[in-house]
């Protein structure tokens, strides 16, 4: 793991190259020194934390967005780390591929059904929708008093903000992709 003082130094320079600003416009904007900021960009230099707010409220950026590892532009995730959530004695099994992340509104699931397993599930927050494409197996939805069957290949988009059940109504393994979107 980078020292906080090299992350800050990659986003700075990142977010100022981004905003196509010069040194001398950053220092005019943030309060903090040409030189500072320069120092700062070039790794020399462990601000304080007065100046790194300075320079998140010049820039008008988040101080987390000066300060946190930057994402990697792509991710693989590996089904046999994931530590899978399971109910229904193991008929019921949650693989967390992406959980939700405060800057991503959704989550992305992959669940497996074992035949007559199933999952009660509370209401989500308000405002809450759930997309789901079975790629094996029946999948039968309750939401409230209406019975959806989606078969493989099929895919159904609903609002999780009521309780509703899934349950997997064949006679094989059912496995499924579940996004959930949560309003801001």
């Amino acid at each position: 793991m980078e020292e906080i003082h090299q992350i800050l130094a990659k986003n700075l320079k990142g977010i100022r190259e981004r905003k196509k600003l010069s040194l001398e416009k950053v220092s005019e904007l943030t309060g903090v020194s040409k030189t500072m900021i320069g120092q700062i960009e070039r790794g020399e230099s462990s601000p304080t934390l007065t100046t790194i707010w300075k320079i998140a409220n010049g820039l008008k950026t988040s101080f987390t967005s000066l300060i946190n590892e930057p994402q990697p532009q792509a991710k693989v995730v590996f089904r046999h780390e994931i530590q899978p959530l399971i109910e229904d004695n193991g008929k019921y099994k949650v693989y967390p591929y992406f959980p939700f992340q405060e800057n991503r509104r959704f989550e992305i699931y992959t669940v497996e059904i074992e035949e007559n397993g199933f999952l009660q599930a509370e209401a989500h927050p308000e405002g809450t929708e759930e997309f789901i494409t079975v790629y094996d197996g029946i999948l039968t939805l309750y939401v409230n008093d209406l019975i959806y069957t989606i078969k493989t290949g099929d895919s159904i988009r609903f609002k999780a903000d009521r309780a509703h059940t899934y349950q997997n109504t064949g006679d094989s393994i059912t496995r499924l992709s579940m996004t959930i979107y949560y309003p801001s």
